[in-house]
């Protein structure tokens, strides 16, 4: 089989990212949403992407920022939405990164035994579809990863 992860510092591998596309895209089609799909590794820098047939082509460079956010702060990019919009004390962040903070859900970090391997990001659908789909990719990588 192939290596998902790789050892020593845990490193998410090409192949890792292409399991976390197809569940990705499994659970897309269950909904009835195609998405944008990006995998991004825990620097932020794009590692997989998938665009499935009805994706919006406006949200390819949306869902490969909500991966590199939630790779670099590592956290989801929901968590931003209330410190990040108008009023909060961290408005003006999305504007940071050369526009590339996302401070709307839909990117959700791969976290395992306390490390970021890297994170998913979903577009095309609402906020929580954007947000199901990435988990949904995720808890299949850690399901066969352990």
């Amino acid at each position: 089989m192939a290596e998902l992860v790789r050892g020593g510092r845990s490193c998410l591998t090409l192949e890792g990212a292409k399991a976390i596309l197809e569940a990705a895209c499994a659970k897309a089609r269950e909904i009835g949403v195609d998405m944008d799909v990006a995998v991004a590794d825990d620097g932020g820098h794009l590692l997989a992407f998938h665009r499935m047939d009805g994706a919006k082509l406006t949200s390819v460079s949306i869902a490969i920022d909500k991966a590199f956010t939630a790779a670099c702060t590592r956290l989801p990019t929901h968590k931003y939405a209330e410190v990040g919009g108008a009023g909060g004390p961290a408005f003006g962040i999305h504007a940071s990164n050369q526009g590339r903070f996302v401070i709307f859900g839909g990117g959700v970090p791969i976290l395992h035994r306390g490390e970021c391997l890297g994170a998913v990001g979903c577009s095309s659908g609402t906020p929580d579809q954007d947000r199901a789909v990435a988990e949904a990719g995720i808890a299949a990588l850690l399901a066969r990863i352990g």
